[in-house]
């Protein structure tokens, strides 16, 4: 797998398939490097990984999304080491994520040291549940 930056080429691929973002928002986080694009060997789009900032200042990973064929196959793991090593280089010792609690992702993130930081309750969602991680 290749994870590369998204460009304005990626905007459809992402518009099309990430109903979690605002559309007026998907052009400026690409121009922020705030996108990735995760590519199989042939260099088709297997699927992305999309984040921001929790207070302006922490690192938030948003989303990361891989396709159903590609699965259970180790990629998410090394898309998310790709991505805290990404913001180890940029400065920063402690990140975030969250997932729902009834998703297995928070079982993903647990076994690769994520730790529990807090929930969050919306109205009609399940309760959200945030992590954090610090920097070996």
């Amino acid at each position: 797998m290749r994870i590369v930056y998204a460009t304005d080429s990626d905007y459809e691929y992402i518009r099309n398939r990430d109903q979690h973002i605002s559309e007026s928002l998907i052009l400026t986080k690409i121009k922020e490097n705030e996108i990735y694009i995760l590519r199989n060997q042939d260099e088709k789009n297997i699927g992305w990984m999309r984040y921001g900032y929790f207070w302006d200042n922490i690192p938030f990973l948003n989303m990361i999304w891989i396709d159903e064929p590609y699965r259970a196959k180790g990629l998410g793991t090394q898309a998310l080491l790709f991505w805290e090593e990404q913001m180890k280089q940029k400065g920063y010792n402690l990140i975030m994520t969250s997932t729902q609690a009834d998703e297995e992702a928070q079982h993903f993130y647990r076994k690769l040291g994520y730790k529990d930081a807090g929930c969050l309750i919306l109205d009609t969602q399940p309760l959200e549940i945030l992590l954090t991680k610090k920097s070996n």
